[in-house]
């Protein structure tokens, strides 16, 4: 059963390889469900695939089902690719401007810091990978 706050997308299985199952599914912005979507360019719907342990009920390849997430764990998404860089960038920003009397230079350290970030995230994907934990559910 799921939870009215989890992330829900339709999906379908793509491959079955032993124990892990490829699944196909899109995402869509909530502009792209939006009567007005196409007099605006917010309208962003991309394919997604992800693989995942198999989950333990009868699914074949083409089947239809639900890949979820749990709320709380997107919030955790957008705050590590979003939120605490934009800290961290602001933090480094202030920090350094009155230090290196150049608000260029201290500008361009904060850009600089954020090349590092996302070359740690990077880094360490496997480990935040396994934090995100994507269940399917078949469609009744």
């Amino acid at each position: 059963m799921t939870n009215k706050s989890d992330i829900e997308h339709l999906g379908r299985i793509e491959s079955i390889l032993g124990d892990q199952v490829t699944v196909n599914f899109i995402t869509q912005s909530a502009c792209s469900s939006c009567h007005a979507k196409g007099a605006c360019s917010a309208s962003d719907m991309q394919e997604k695939e992800i693989k995942l342990k198999y989950p333990g009920f009868n699914i074949k390849t083409g089947d239809q089902v639900w890949v979820i997430l749990k709320q709380s764990l997107g919030f955790k998404a957008v705050f590590l690719g979003y939120i605490l860089p934009l800290i961290l960038m602001l933090v480094i920003l202030v920090t350094l401007t009155p230090v290196l009397e150049s608000e260029g230079k201290a500008g361009l350290s904060s850009l600089g810091s954020l090349v590092i970030y996302y070359a740690t995230l990077y880094i360490f994907r496997e480990k935040i990978d396994k934090q995100f934990i994507f269940t399917l559910k078949q469609i009744s």
